[in-house]
């Protein structure tokens, strides 16, 4: 269980709640599936087949949300619809409205949604009660909203916010290239893009980042809103101008931790997920440190 991309939410550091009345509000709303005639599904599933819907170790919390959605394709209904309209032009001699063409579109995608394909999907994330972590696995946006607005639907009162920094993302990470010089416990890698006021965008791939040509964009007024990073020589990811952590990689000196310490695939899921969840911990911490901190009203 290693998570790729970091959407980040602040909870009170010990967050008093227990695990089984979560796991009892959940249970509530979990994945029913699609009927016949439902487009989508979303619910709450196991992260490990036949398990909880929490999967707790040591104190940390994986969960899941899963998503069935039927694949009926825009154009399908459109070359259906279309057909069937034709025919009634040819049997009745008249012309069909824009009106009636609607309500055609709309009777032929209930027809097909039983024969569409359904496509699975989950969603992961991982609370860390302690350190008032919500962590949410996704690169979309939408996702990991989707996540947290069913979960606040299941959990009454979840304390959730958004996570604040003292200092802006792309000014830190502007400097800290224009220095060339990352903050303690960080390294900067190759990949880097730069955008003006103006939106014009440059993006440098596998390229050293020492060169003039790079400063000087930064003295022309561009600002730095990716940079690919690596922390400890254990994890490297892309930080963003808003504060998501992206393509997250765990170096080959971490997963070899947990090599031969398994004898079966729970005992690796276990020992992977608690990797994963102390080295993010840290790694979070120090971000936080190199961004100034939180403001003093974040939780």
């Amino acid at each position: 269980m290693w998570f790729k991309n970091l959407y980040l939410y602040r909870l009170p550091k010990n967050w008093a709640v227990d695990a089984a009345q979560i796991e009892d509000q959940l249970a509530k709303l979990t994945l029913q599936g699609c009927s016949a005639t439902d487009p989508r599904s979303i619910g709450w599933v196991p992260p490990r087949d036949g398990g909880s819907l929490i999967h707790a170790v040591n104190q940390q919390w994986l969960l899941a949300l899963g998503v069935e959605e039927k694949l009926l394709p825009a154009s399908i209904v459109k070359r259906f619809a279309s057909d069937k309209a034709k025919a009634i032009e040819e049997s009745e001699g008249r012309r069909i409205g824009r009106k009636e063409m609607r309500e055609i579109q709309e009777e032929m995608t209930v027809e097909l949604l039983p024969r569409a394909f359904i496509r699975q999907r989950s969603t992961f994330a991982w609370i860390d009660r302690s350190n008032g972590w919500l962590v949410i696995d996704s690169s979309s946006p939408a996702k990991a909203e989707e996540f947290l607005e069913h979960l606040r639907k299941s959990v009454d009162g979840v304390p959730a916010k958004v996570l604040k920094v003292t200092q802006s993302p792309s000014a830190a990470m502007t400097g800290w290239v224009a220095g060339g010089e990352a903050p303690v416990g960080f390294t900067l890698d190759q990949d880097l893009e730069l955008r003006s006021a103006e939106k014009a965008t440059v993006r440098y791939v596998k390229h050293t980042l020492e060169g003039e040509e790079i400063r000087q964009h930064i003295a022309a007024g561009k600002v730095v809103t990716r940079l690919a990073m690596t922390w400890n020589d254990r994890i490297s990811f892309v930080l963003d101008d808003n504060l998501q952590v992206k393509r997250l990689a765990f170096l080959d000196i971490l997963k070899e931790q947990a090599d031969g310490q398994s004898e079966n695939e729970d005992e690796r899921f276990d020992i992977d997920f608690t990797l994963m969840s102390g080295e993010v911990a840290q790694l979070l911490d120090d971000l936080l440190t190199a961004l100034g901190g939180e403001p003093a009203t974040a939780a």
